[in-house]
This record gives C-alpha cells, sequence and structure tokens, in this order.
C-alpha cells in the first residue's frame, strides 16, 4: 500500500469515493447517516458486492466482451447477498449501464453506487463495510483516489456491543482481536497513506460534538459542513433496511448513552483479557484504563492462538490477490477517472431524502 501520486483526470472531490471503515459496532452506520445526510454526499446501507466481486473477478473474464460485463452485472443484481436489494434501484437499468459501460470491475461497481447518489440527486458517493480496514490496498485498486474514513470506537464498547448482536457468532476473543486488527491497520494506512486520504476519528467525540468533528471531517473530503449532518436521524428511515433492526437508535437524536457500556456487557475475564491486550492501543487512542486484573493465562493463551489464525487468513488473502495482479495491469481493475464523476453531471430526477 503506498500514497502515490494524484491520479491524471481526477481533480475534483466529486470524483473521489468515500469509503467508511472500522471495527463492527464502532458507529460506521451512524457516520454513514451522517455523510448521507449532506447534500451531495450518498452513503448506501452496507453492501455485500465490493470486494467479493473484486476477489472473483478472474470468473468473469476479459470484461471487454460486453457479454461478460453482463455476467458480472447479474453477479452483483441478482443473489440476495450482495445487498443489491437494499439499494432499491432498476436492476434492468444497473445491468444496461454496466454492460454499456468501461471494461473494468472498478467501473462496474462503481456504476452501482453512482446510481445510488442519483436516486437521491447527491454528485458524490461511497460506502460503508466496517471490514473495508482489512482491504484498503484493494480498494484503492478499484478506485486509486478514494479517500478514507476510519471511525475509532472504545475497544471494549466495541466488543460489548458485538456481544449483543443477532448476527455475530464468533466469541470475544475474536471480538478483541478484530479491534486490535482495526487500529492496527489504520496506523498503518495513516502513514502508508497521509492526511488526504486516510482521516480517522473517534466516536466518543463525533457524539459529544457532532459539529466540531464533521467540520473536520468535511474539511479532509473538500466538501462544505451543513449543519444537517447532525441531525442524521432525519435520513435513517430512508437509508437503513427495516430488517436491521439493531440499527433503531439510529431513529434518535445524537447521543453519548452507549458510551462506556462495556461495564455491563462484559463479564470480568472479557474485560481483563481486553484490557491487557489491548492497553497499548486503548491508551494511544485516549482510553483509560480502569484497572482490571489480569486474566488467566488460559484466556490470554486462547486470544494468541485466535489472533495468529487472523493474521495468518489475512496474509494468505492479500499473497492471493498479488499473485493475480502479476498478471494483469493495475488499469485492467481500476474505474476509468472519466466516469468517475460522471454523477455530478447526472440529469436524473431525485428521490429527496426528506
Amino acid at each position: 500500500m503506498d500514497g502515490g501520486s494524484p491520479v491524471d483526470g481526477w481533480p475534483s472531490p466529486a470524483e473521489r469515493p468515500i469509503f467508511i471503515l472500522g471495527c463492527p459496532r464502532s458507529g460506521t452506520t451512524l457516520l454513514q447517516l451522517m455523510l448521507h445526510a449532506h447534500p451531495r454526499l450518498a452513503i448506501p446501507p452496507e453492501t455485500r458486492f465490493m470486494l467479493d466481486l473484486y476477489r472473483r473477478r478472474a470468473e468473469f473474464g476479459d470484461l471487454d466482451e460486453s457479454a461478460n460485463r453482463r455476467r458480472l452485472a447479474e453477479a452483483v443484481t441478482g443473489p440476495r447477498n450482495t445487498r443489491y436489494r437494499d439499494l432499491k434501484l432498476d436492476r434492468d437499468e444497473t445491468v444496461a449501464a454496466i454492460v454499456d459501460g468501461p471494461p473494468t470491475v472498478g467501473s462496474a461497481l462503481g456504476t452501482v453506487l453512482r446510481q445510488y447518489a442519483r436516486r437521491f440527486g447527491k454528485e458524490r458517493w461511497g460506502d460503508k463495510r466496517p471490514g473495508y480496514y482489512q482491504a484498503v490496498e484493494e480498494l484503492r485498486r478499484m478506485f486509486p483516489r478514494a479517500q478514507f474514513v476510519h471511525l475509532i470506537r472504545d475497544g471494549r464498547d466495541c466488543v460489548g456491543s458485538l456481544k449483543q448482536m443477532p448476527w455475530y457468532k464468533q466469541t470475544s476473543y475474536h471480538a478483541i482481536s478484530t479491534w486490535a486488527e482495526a487500529i492496527d491497520y489504520g496506523r498503518t494506512a495513516v502513514r502508508l497513506l497521509g492526511p488526504d486520504t486516510f482521516h480517522q476519528l473517534r466516536y466518543e467525540d463525533l457524539v459529544a460534538d457532532p459539529e466540531r468533528e464533521l467540520s473536520a471531517l468535511c474539511d479532509f473530503l473538500g466538501e462544505e459542513f451543513d449543519p444537517v449532518m447532525c441531525e442524521p436521524r432525519k435520513v435513517a428511515k430512508s437509508a437503513v433496511p427495516k430488517f436491521k433492526t439493531w440499527h433503531s437508535n439510529t431513529g434518535r437524536d445524537v447521543n453519548a448513552s452507549s458510551s462506556g457500556s462495556w461495564h455491563d456487557r462484559l463479564e470480568p475475564r472479557e474485560a481483563a483479557l481486553a484490557e491487557t491486550v489491548l492497553a497499548k492501543r486503548l491508551r494511544e487512542n485516549g482510553y483509560a484504563l480502569s484497572g482490571v486484573p489480569r486474566p488467566a493465562a488460559g484466556d490470554l493463551a486462547r486470544y494468541a492462538r485466535v489472533s495468529a489464525k487472523r493474521r495468518l487468513a489475512r496474509r494468505k488473502r492479500l499473497w492471493l490477490d498479488r499473485a493475480r495482479r502479476l498478471r494483469e495491469a493495475d488499469s485492467d481493475v481500476a474505474i476509468v477517472a472519466s466516469e468517475a464523476g460522471s454523477a455530478a453531471s447526472s440529469g436524473h430526477s431525485a428521490e429527496s431524502d426528506g
């Protein structure tokens, strides 16, 4: 991963996709809604096609052939697990736009999010998925001028919140390791990509003073701050799928009520393990330790095994991707620059966020 130099043909902020990432349950949905409330920005509910289809790109063959672009389009719009239906777009229009578009996977996937922006009459688009913290390098291959926003929350609160989620099936060892990874990958991205490309903020600061934090975020994005961003509940109904009942708090005013909830949600042994293995990362990000006793040796050993296994799995993904890259040029994958900002000149009618 490297910062690189500006890419020719990308002169305006409108042509820079925005990706929100962070440890799951760090507040990324709240931040998504805050950005989506902005009159120029459209950030959809979490999709599941971006990385999956990038990693499967070889299955679709030469995208210079329209039949292969159609196969790729149908892989986005057909299966339920892509979450395409949550975007409430016209499937036939999406398929036609991908088939008629440039022959790269970045352009094809960007087309979908561009259409989402057009649905709301917005000039700029992006995407949100917490796990993108693991895939900054892959996303930058498709979108070389993308900007990344990393939201950090107290790791103990993230772990405690994950335990409450009906969809989370892993152990607290995995949850703790996930937060450590998000912090470590974020630290690396800040160093390698620089302040024009990668921005970090804390959830606790965001809910305590939304205007200050969102103003700084808008400066990073090259956008004007709009006070409506501080009222994300006004767009929650149109931008959060109904089945995601665990996001019910997005319909309320911004508040800090969930900060420190780990005291009630974590068992003593979980709190002890989290504070021990995350101590340095917590302190570096401004989170005070409570001084709980050290965990049992068995818990430390189990955490070490889980963490090592997760690191190995990510390295394997990166090795496989880099091996594939030897057989293709970056231009075969990246979004075509002249297409990236086309939502700004779109004449499509808008559906108001209300």
